[in-house]
């Protein structure tokens, strides 16, 4: 497990903007990378001497690289902060393991483990938007009946072995979980954004703003591209949709069909971020319903423009990939299951 510091954070003011919770995470995955990264186990390691080395060994790193930093690290700060990671050193010890053997322990003895991250597939180091990605671990899942990992969640179901070492073998069924519009946070392209009422109709009554930032997150039409690019990844068992009663009170819905760019259809997802930028959205419209779905907990009592929703949605996936819950209000309660 790689750890951030104030200096790394403070290296995130030094470059362009990509919409990053600026808290240094970007930076520590690139020490680690470039194997300067310090991990939990040097920091409480018997000989406290092997962490300091390594930390004084990333401070001449950032300060060979930021001016600012050189100039705020002097030597008093350096021994101000191996101080704090003494004290961090004594409150963490207690609380790690060696994750590999202990995933292991509760994986051969049958245990439910629940494992989540914080975003979704485009957030992705490695399949994500290339530089508009946020470097947060791609472990995201939720394993209900070991010994088999039976539910993950978008980053990627690759990233619960590369994650936390469990083996793909230990990964059974695969459900993708998406809501019924498409939102994102930070910079990048974002080709069904919505720049007008219904896009701030969406960001208020979804309450769409960030957790850790507070900041407002993007919000647009439901993007089969990009869904079916996830699919293609991922190889979801079914999917779960949410927030459908977001749309309750729209009186048409669109959803993106495709892209083309310079007249020519796209068969996916673009790599090139300006191609994705500059890309045509072809949209199906769709009818809303016009009624408040949130007490509704079976897919018959939903209404027909509804259920036409999840059908169209369901049918520009192709492949087989079918929706398993919806989500239809904020309770525990207000989830449809299909039978």
């Amino acid at each position: 497990m790689a750890s951030t510091s104030p200096f790394r954070k403070q290296s995130v003011s030094s470059g362009g903007s990509l919409g990053t919770t600026r808290r240094g995470i970007g930076p520590a995955y690139s020490t680690k990378a470039l194997r300067l990264g310090v991990r939990v186990c040097d920091l409480i390691g018997k000989d406290f001497s092997k962490f300091e080395g390594k930390f004084r060994l990333i401070v001449r790193y950032y300060s060979g690289v930021f001016a600012e930093i050189a100039a705020d690290y002097t030597e008093e700060k350096i021994q101000s902060e191996l101080e704090r990671y003494r004290e961090f050193r004594e409150k963490i010890k207690p609380l790690a393991c060696d994750v590999i053997p202990f995933m292991d322990k509760k994986l051969s003895s049958g245990k439910r483990i629940l494992i989540e991250g914080a975003n979704a597939l485009f957030l992705d180091i490695d399949f994500g938007e290339a530089n508009s990605i946020v470097m947060q671990g791609v472990f995201n899942c939720d394993c209900r009946d070991l010994p088999f990992c039976d539910f993950l969640q978008l980053f990627n179901r690759g990233g619960v072995c590369t994650g936390l070492g469990i083996p793909p073998s230990s990964v059974g069924e695969v459900y993708g979980v998406v809501k019924a519009y498409t939102t994102r946070v930070g910079e990048g392209p974002f080709p069904t954004e919505l720049l007008d009422s219904v896009g701030q109709h969406l960001q208020t009554k979804g309450k769409e703003f960030g957790v850790t930032t507070g900041r407002a997150r993007r919000c647009g039409w439901l993007d089969c591209m990009l869904l079916k690019y996830s699919c293609m990844i991922n190889g979801f068992t079914a999917l779960a949709l949410t927030k459908l009663d977001i749309l309750d009170d729209l009186d048409t819905i669109k959803v993106g069909v495709s892209y083309s760019y310079e007249g020519e259809l796209l068969d996916s997802v673009p790599a090139d971020l300006d191609i994705l930028r500059d890309v045509q959205v072809e949209y199906v419209e769709l009818p809303g319903w016009k009624c408040d779905i949130s007490q509704v907990r079976t897919y018959e009592e939903l209404p027909e423009n509804a259920r036409k929703y999840i059908s169209t949605v369901e049918s520009l996936l192709g492949g087989g990939v079918k929706f398993k819950w919806i989500g239809v209000g904020k309770s525990r309660e207000a989830i449809i299951n299909i039978k």
